[in-house]
């Protein structure tokens, strides 16, 4: 494992913060209606440091960054980094590159607690923005714990039969969820079906704020923990040798990935793949030291789902592409890749 100095981190820290910055700042500019970088530049120069006349552009250019497309496009980077953490934390526990929250079905039993919620109407109770992604938390928990059961052997789940177990498990909430779809005549059906593809259209500043609590929150905690899945990557009985209390770790890792997976399930629906590919890719390029590979990661996977939205919002314009169906479309020749190269291999 390569050897990180605070210089050397914070170097790399930087560097990826200002190419997020970058990717952020191209894809304001693009969508339905193209404007012009220095213009849309422009705009969030006047919005923000009170500099450039407002008389450069018009106001319905105005309205449309910074009322449209800036809030998509953090929700994007807020969506991103969740995912590819949890993607991480999971690798990690799990010992294998394939894992991810997609793959282990916990994003499915997300949006099916999310649905139930929605369809019921709990978002206008007077729980209001935490009663959605608090049911996909629940869901999202409850999915975990269910695949740990059904792939318990022995007092041992093997990484690849959790695997197995968590593609069993997400095709069955996958069916339930159209059957709650299909079972009811709310007038909203439309807008959940589009929204289970994966789509940032719905999310509100208010729901932003929440998630964003949530995921500075596990965020947080599952960080706290890198030096703790540095030393699981080893095998669990050599990190206990070295003084890690294992199963604790294991629990809070578990909890943790799944409060943010909730989180964002509940207000972006199914995105699959981020939490595969991003950590995989850093890894590859960066080393697997946990320290780096969180925080990069949750840079590089806010990198990658804003470029996608970008992507889905302009690539049929007017019409909109779920972000889901991008990350989908370019996630699973990826997976096939690590399936063929390493499926059998443990998480190194």
């Amino acid at each position: 494992m390569a050897r990180w100095t605070f210089k050397k981190w914070l170097f790399w820290m930087i560097i990826l913060a200002l190419l997020l910055a970058g990717v952020m700042g191209i894809s304001v500019s693009f969508g339905a209606v193209p404007i012009p970088l220095s213009r849309s530049w422009a705009i969030l120069a006047h919005q923000f440091l009170g500099v450039f006349s407002p008389n450069q552009w018009t106001a319905s250019e105005s309205s449309i960054i910074l009322d449209l497309r800036l809030p998509r496009i953090l929700s994007g980077a807020l969506v991103g980094s969740a995912l590819a953490v949890a993607g991480s934390v999971l690798q990690a526990l799990l010992r294998n590159p394939l894992a991810d929250p997609f793959v282990l079905g916990i994003s499915s039993g997300a949006a099916v607690g999310a649905v139930l919620a929605i369809l019921f109407g709990l978002g206008s109770t007077f729980l209001g923005a935490y009663a959605v992604p608090g049911s996909a938390f629940g869901g999202a928990l409850l999915t975990l714990f269910l695949v740990y059961f059904i792939a318990r052997v022995g007092g041992r789940s093997p990484a690849n039969t959790m695997l197995l177990a968590g593609v069993i498990v997400s095709s069955f909430f996958s069916a339930l969820i159209m059957f709650l779809i299909s079972a009811t005549s709310d007038e909203h059906i439309y807008n959940v079906t589009f929204w289970l593809m994966g789509n940032l259209e719905y999310m509100s500043s208010q729901s932003v704020g929440v998630i964003f609590l949530f995921f500075l929150v596990g965020g947080g905690v599952l960080f706290a923990l890198a030096r703790d899945f540095n030393l699981l990557t080893l095998g669990e009985e050599t990190a206990a040798e070295l003084g890690v209390d294992v199963e604790r770790v294991k629990k809070l890792a578990f909890i943790f990935a799944s409060l943010i997976t909730g989180a964002v399930v509940s207000v972006s629906g199914l995105i699959g793949f981020v939490g595969l590919i991003v950590p995989h890719v850093v890894r590859m390029i960066w080393g697997p030291d946990h320290r780096f590979l969180l925080p990069a990661s949750a840079l590089a996977g806010a990198m990658l789902l804003v470029a996608a939205d970008t992507l889905a919002r302009t690539l049929m314009a007017p019409t909109e592409i779920p972000v889901g169906v991008v990350t989908a479309m370019g996630g699973a020749p990826f997976f096939v890749y690590l399936l063929r190269k390493r499926g059998h291999a443990v998480y190194h």
